[in-house]
């Protein structure tokens, strides 16, 4: 086997294990937006990436999931040691922790980048962030949204900039010219509403509606299910509507984004955990012309708020959701139209950028120290 060239980027990745889910679409999008740039891959041990190596992308099986946390303090003390810029592109407060540990003094600038997904704030947590922020001032930390941003920067840290969420690398599907379906897109979860978008299929079964609505039922990254979601696959698999489409298999990225074309998005997140928090599924589906109903006070509410590409409701109720996805579909083509100019911002290449100029200054003083 021909020996890959030395990277320009360690992409420190543990859970990683297969081609299905956020963590393998989030780094494919990555790798389309930056043509040039070397990665060098850390992974689950058990990953199935068939085809994934090629001249930019070296992949190294590496973490077991009971001890991947040990493994990453582990690695990333080797990685500080070798020079080459470090990515978490799914970080977490443990990274941050463990990079401060690993180091055991600051980390140079242009050495570690963060990409941060969700960050819980309780006082506990900002105290330690600020602890860590005079430590490491020099860690390049990105957030999906404006309050994770505003939260970092709010701790001491400097380097902070936004990246906003986009799982489909490719250009968006071409727009259909008409509503096709009801979409409930990405991982089964409880925090996603999943229990909400099985209430609404009940209520259109039992109503008699012919309304077609297609759901994913894919699990996370270890195709793992929480006891509450898993009972509500049961449910839905009860309801026999003659109008559901159920989608068990994880999809790749093709097929993922051929859902959205005609699709009115469901997105009854929970407010509690989506009030901060980014979904990329909001900016495929605006690519693509998908308007979105979801609930009031996540972040996604406020994107469609501003862009006219939805409707906002506050009732989370399945009658409440029916009567806005039947309105949505009423007024589809002028949703459509207002969710195409929105998704006009979320290119991939341009919501990549912040986070693709910094590793290209990385790469280039990697290759300065390493000389």
């Amino acid at each position: 086997m021909e020996k890959m060239p030395p990277p320009d980027i360690e992409v420190v990745e543990p859970t990683l294990v297969s081609e299905a889910g956020h963590c393998a679409a989030l780094f494919q999008g990555l790798r389309s937006a930056a043509p040039g740039l070397r990665f060098r891959l850390w992974i689950d041990r058990r990953a199935q990436l068939a085809g994934w190596t090629d001249a930019s992308t070296e992949l190294r099986p590496t973490f077991h999931r009971r001890w991947r946390k040990f493994e990453a303090i582990l690695l990333f003390r080797r990685l500080l040691r070798a020079g080459t810029p470090i990515l978490v592109p799914t970080a977490s407060y443990f990274d941050l922790r463990a990079l401060d540990l690993a180091a055991r003094r600051r980390i140079p600038a242009h050495r570690a980048y963060l990409y941060f997904h969700k960050l819980r704030a309780s006082p506990s947590r900002r105290n330690a962030l600020a602890q860590l922020a005079r430590r490491q001032p020099d860690l390049e930390l990105f957030g999906t949204s404006e309050e994770i941003v505003a939260r970092l920067r709010e701790a001491g840290f400097v380097q902070v900039r936004r990246v906003l969420p986009v799982l489909t690398c490719t250009a968006a599907p071409a727009p259909t010219a008409g509503f096709r379906h009801l979409l409930s897109a990405g991982a089964a979860r409880a925090d996603k509403g999943f229990t909400k978008i099985v209430d609404l299929v009940e209520l259109l079964a039992s109503t008699g509606s012919t309304l077609p609505i297609a759901v994913q039922t894919s699990g996370d990254h270890y195709g793992r299910y929480d006891e509450r979601t898993l009972a509500d696959i049961e449910r839905l698999r009860r309801t026999h509507y003659a109008g559901l489409t159920m989608i068990s298999d994880t999809l790749d990225g093709p097929r993922y984004a051929g859902l959205f074309p005609g699709a009115v998005c469901l997105q009854p997140y929970e407010p509690a955990e989506y009030a901060d928090k980014m979904s990329a599924v909001t900016f495929d589906a605006l690519r693509a012309g998908a308007p979105i109903v979801t609930l009031a006070g996540t972040t996604m509410a406020r994107i469609v708020e501003q862009s006219g590409a939805g409707i906002v409701i506050g009732d989370a109720g399945p009658e409440a959701l029916l009567r806005a996805a039947q309105a949505a579909v009423a007024q589809f083509a002028q949703l459509q139209d207002k969710a195409l100019a929105a998704g006009m911002q979320y290119r991939p290449d341009a919501s990549w950028a912040p986070l693709v100029e910094r590793l290209r200054l990385g790469a280039t003083d990697g290759a300065g120290l390493s000389a």
